[in-house]
């Protein structure tokens, strides 16, 4: 074995940890060494974001002593910033071990005489965000590994305006938890005393809160008993979303039973994320069974909503996140102008890779849109630089994330819910649905049409092979794609656009970002980026063309997925 890994290893066996993991490890060096090596030889990245990873023993894992140490960088840093009377907000989904993960945070910061607000049991992640910003929290953790399987686990940092990290801060926080060298540079009890249960007190001004977000509550009214099926997959979204689409007047909402009760180990799926048409199939035959309106589904940390609706043959569908975004800003948009209350200084945010469909809809409004990195602390980051200046009425991202109204600074599922159904009912209203909507806006704006490819690359090679595969585009980019001229480079990491065929450049004004984008000469737009969560770098794929008609969809889609898929051959991702 590696003598770097070995020294870990010695370390934990030698240092102020547990018997009963030196007992473990003893046995994994027997009976499974190469799974010992990938559990020391490094350790887990507190990244920009916070940890996520494997639970188990080990450097590389989460547990007791990975968390107890990157809590114990951070107090010191919020510390540093605030002084000893900092506060801080924790919450946790339904993961396995993410209550102990929560107490030991929240034992942590306490031990080091900072106020925690611990919530009694699990609330989605939304909440911690709102929460931060209720009680004036100069920080706050929520553990969750958010839809990943359930081996895994994380832990989200938050800043004083309820959002994740950025710079400074997030690089900050990273050196503080760097220094923390030994678990007996831990401060692990003590400050008991500063730890406060918040519960059902907090789930009330949450509630409240989403309810004022809605903008047709007369058109809930009338359309109280639209057919709602919701799941939450066994995670948070069970704590608020029923009460919340009862707030907003819904009386005919059908939860999914089999996937009700909060389970870390997600019996009922593969994966427990939305996005995966297997984790919503149970939902799609309760809908269709009852013949509903609408369904939708959350993750363990109700911050991703999915939604499905019947196409015009009657099949139910699940729309992707790109098409829920753009109905989503659209409304929102396009009901603030009806009402009457759009401002001139309304702006919508989304990210990079995020249709341009949305680009479309809010410059034909005359409203600003912003492209931001990907991530919905760069949402909460131009929110935060344009206050007072701007005001912020929904932003989002393709990986069915949206965050509307400025109350909470991460994305929220649990206000989508309720925005989604408000929607689904303002077009039954007019007797239609929400795909009749899609259509429309696609006959007006033109179809976008998106697609993801995500390639795994897992172990202690994975991140070499990915880095390499990245920098091979920077270096080598392609001149084109299914014979599409690619025009433009733009390399979020070096901040640098470059028109391929006339070599011009321009400096790009945002964070520096390991994601590459090309545009082709056809409107067509393909980003790569590593994820910054998963062993995976990710192909996002954006071409479009007008659409005649309605009736047209079926054959111009089809049309567009034929290109996306010989562009996916010609860039040799499958």
């Amino acid at each position: 074995m590696d003598i770097a890994i070995q020294q870990k290893i010695n370390t934990w066996l030698t240092g102020s940890y547990e018997q009963s993991v030196k007992d473990e490890i003893l046995h994994l060096q027997k009976e499974n060494p190469d799974e010992l090596a990938d559990a020391f030889y490094k350790n887990l990245e507190f990244g920009t974001g916070g940890l996520r990873g494997l639970m188990g023993i080990g450097t590389n894992r989460m547990n007791k002593y990975t968390v107890g140490m990157a809590t114990q960088g951070y107090a010191n840093y919020l510390i540093k910033c605030f002084g000893a009377n900092a506060k801080v907000a924790i919450a946790h989904d339904c993961r396995n071990n993410s209550r102990f993960f929560a107490e030991t945070a929240a034992n942590v910061f306490a031990a080091n005489g900072l106020k925690v607000y611990l919530f009694e049991a699990l609330r989605p992640t939304p909440e911690l965000s709102f929460t931060i910003r209720h009680y004036g929290c100069q920080g706050g953790v929520v553990c969750t590994a958010s839809h990943n399987p359930k081996e895994y686990n994380g832990y989200k940092a938050y800043w004083d305006d309820g959002a994740q990290m950025v710079s400074p801060h997030d690089e900050n926080v990273i050196l503080e938890v760097d220094k923390i060298a030994s678990v007996d540079d831990v401060k692990w009890t003590g400050g008991e005393a500063n730890i406060t249960i918040i519960g059902e007190e907090m789930d009330k001004i949450y509630i409240d809160m989403v309810k004022g977000l809605s903008v047709y509550p007369d058109v809930c009214a009338a359309q109280h008993d639209l057919k709602i099926v919701y799941t939450p997959i066994h995670g948070t979204g069970i704590t608020l979303v029923p009460q919340v689409l009862k707030a907003f007047g819904f009386t005919n909402v059908s939860i999914v039973e089999e996937q009700s009760t909060p389970d870390g180990n997600f019996p009922t799926v593969v994966y427990p994320n939305p996005e995966e048409k297997e984790a919503m199939s149970i939902g799609l035959k309760k809908a269709t069974a009852l013949d509903a309106d609408i369904l939708l589904g959350t993750d363990p940390d109700a911050d991703r909503v999915a939604i499905g609706v019947k196409n015009n043959h009657g099949e139910w569908i699940l729309m992707n996140g790109n098409q829920t975004a753009v109905l989503a800003f659209n409304y929102m948009i396009e009901a603030r102008k009806t009402k009457g209350i759009a401002e001139p200084n309304d702006m919508v945010v989304k990210t990079v890779v995020t249709s341009y469909m949305i680009d479309a809809i809010a410059k034909a409004s005359n409203v600003a849109c912003y492209n931001v990195l990907t991530g919905f602390k760069w949402i909460a980051a131009l929110i935060k630089e344009k206050e007072g200046k701007e005001k912020y009425i929904i932003g989002g991202e393709e990986s069915f994330g949206l965050m509307i109204g400025d109350e909470v600074r991460d994305k929220d599922a649990i206000s989508a819910v309720a925005l989604l159904c408000e929607m689904a009912a303002y077009e039954k209203n007019k007797g239609r649905s929400l795909y009749d909507k899609l259509l429309d806006l696609y006959v007006e704006y033109g179809l976008y049409k998106e697609s993801l490819i995500s390639i795994t690359k897992k172990g202690m090679n994975g991140a070499k092979e990915i880095a390499e595969m990245m920098q091979g585009y920077r270096d080598n980019p392609p001149a084109t794609i299914d014979a599409v001229p690619v025009e433009e480079l733009l390399d979020y990491d070096l901040q640098i656009g470059k028109n391929l065929q006339t070599g011009k450049q321009w400096s790009i004004i945002l964070p520096k970002s390991n994601v590459l984008q090309f545009a082709l000469s056809d409107g067509t737009k393909i980003s790569a980026r590593p994820s910054g969560t998963e062993p995976k770098i990710k192909f996002y794929f954006s071409v479009n063309t007008k659409l005649e008609s309605a009736a047209a969809f079926e054959t111009t889609d089809k049309i567009l997925a034929d290109k996306i898929a010989r562009m996916v051959i010609d860039m040799k991702l499958q």
